[in-house]
Order: C-alpha cells, then structure tokens, then sequence
C-alpha cells in the first residue's frame, strides 16, 4: 500500500491521505477536505478513488466528500452510529471493523473517541511498518482539541488504545500543529533537549513534505504521552496548588488538556 499525506494550505492546516493499492490502483480517500487536490491527484498518478472515509464529522473532514464522491461513484465509509452527523454513510464501521486496499492491504478500524465522541482511525501496516492514521486524536507532539468532544474519553482512548501501540508506528494526523504543539511541550517540560532540537529543525519545513513522526519518538517530545515526567507532573502541581501532591495520569493529563485549551 501506498500512503500519501496531502498537505493543503488551508487555513486550518489540514492534511488529508490518500491510500492507494499499486497493483490495482485502488484508492481510498481519507478525509479529503479539498476535492479539488483530491481529484487532481487521483488523475495524475492514475488512481481510482474507490471509497471515501471520513475519521470524525468535523466539516473541515467531511466538506469535499460529495464533490469527491459525484466525481468518482466512490463509497463512503464512516463510524457506527454517526447518522444525522455525517450524511450518505454507505458503509458503517465499527471497532475491529477491516478495511482492505485493493489486494495490497489492509486496515483495522479503531474506535478512539474524545476530540468529538464518535471518532475512528485505522491501523495497518506495510513491510512489517505499522501505521496509525488518526484524524484529529493525536496530532505530532500534542492531541486532539475536546471543545465538542469529552478529555476524559480522550484520556481513555489514549491509555487503553494508542498507549498498546508499538513504538516503530507511524503517526498520520489531520492537522500540522507541529511547531504550536513541540512549543507547548517546552513551555510544560523546558529540560526537553529533543523537543528543542526537533523545534529548531522544523523552522524551514517544506509541509509538502512533512516530517512523518513515530510513536516512539512522539513518546519522548509529546507531553501527553509523558505523564510520569517529573518535571511536568510539578509544573501542574505549581498551575494548580489545590491538587494532592500524589498526581495520577489521569488527572495530569487533564490538566495538561486544560492548559493547552487557553495557551
């Protein structure tokens, strides 16, 4: 399987995937905000748009499928129960649910709810490399915003799902916050070198060709994934002095959410 991350230059700095078999050029469109690119695209590499998947029914995931859909006679695949929030699902998927690339791969469906409360993303993988393409639940170097969703589903979501994966899986969100995020995890952790370095790094990125993280590196600048982290956990304990002095992840993690939401 092929996995394209297209960068749009639109305002809120989505990225959309296309995933395509090479031995039939079969495509699914994942999230594909921009019809236009999304078309385009298809028709320079010679890809069939086969199906359309939407990770969540926040519009800036869902705004391109009709046009995509009218263009390409493709299906759409969407999470259980997400009528009256995305409309003409043709196919609902649920946890555990597969997903399959023309004859090249496949994909598991995970539910991972809490940036809104009916959310999916897809595990798969290729030559042995695992991919996790994740929509608006965990982004490089932060996570998803819960202003319509729950943090403590996030929290949830976070510990019993994405904690489970290996640390060699790729990360492929709906957005590049990358910069924003890395700088949030120095404000919560400022004796984070790798954190700072990768900062730097990333000052001239070409987002054409963004820099694809990993778990395991996102386990090392991502102050969501670093709870236990001394310095974070007394840097929450300074920003509210009313909790005990014991911290447990649960509650560092919302508070870290906190945060985030007026930094």
């Amino acid at each position: 399987m092929l996995i394209k991350q297209v960068w749009t230059n639109n305002g809120g700095r989505n990225f959309f995937y296309m995933v395509t078999c090479p031995k039939t050029a079969e495509t699914l469109a994942i999230d594909p905000i921009d019809a236009e690119m999304c078309l385009e695209i298809a028709k320079n590499h010679g890809w069939n748009i086969k199906h359309v998947l939407n990770t969540h029914e926040h519009g800036d995931h869902i705004g391109g499928n009709d046009k995509v859909i009218k263009e390409t006679g493709a299906k759409l695949l969407g999470p259980a129960k997400a009528e009256g929030r995305i409309s003409g699902i043709d196919e609902e998927l649920y946890d555990g649910s597969i997903v399959k690339i023309g004859t090249s791969g496949e994909f598991k469906v995970l539910e991972t709810p809490g940036h809104t409360p009916i959310h999916i993303s897809l595990y798969g993988q290729t030559d042995n490399t695992p991919h996790f393409l994740c929509g608006d639940t965990l982004f490089n170097a932060g996570v998803g915003h819960c202003r319509s969703g729950d943090p403590n589903v996030l929290y949830n979501t976070f510990n019993n799902i994405i904690s489970d994966l290996p640390d060699e899986t790729k990360i492929y969100p709906g957005h590049e916050y990358m910069d924003n995020n890395l700088a949030f995890t120095l404000d919560r952790e400022p004796d984070n070198p790798l954190a700072a370095d990768l900062l730097k790094e990333l000052k001239n990125q070409d987002l054409d060709n963004a820099r694809i993280t990993t778990l395991g590196l996102e386990r090392q600048i991502n102050t969501f994934l670093r709870l236990e982290q001394t310095t974070i956990q007394e840097g929450i304990k300074k920003e509210f002095p009313d909790l005990p002095n014991e911290l447990d992840k649960k509650t560092v993690f919302l508070k870290l959410r906190e945060l985030r939401n007026n930094w």
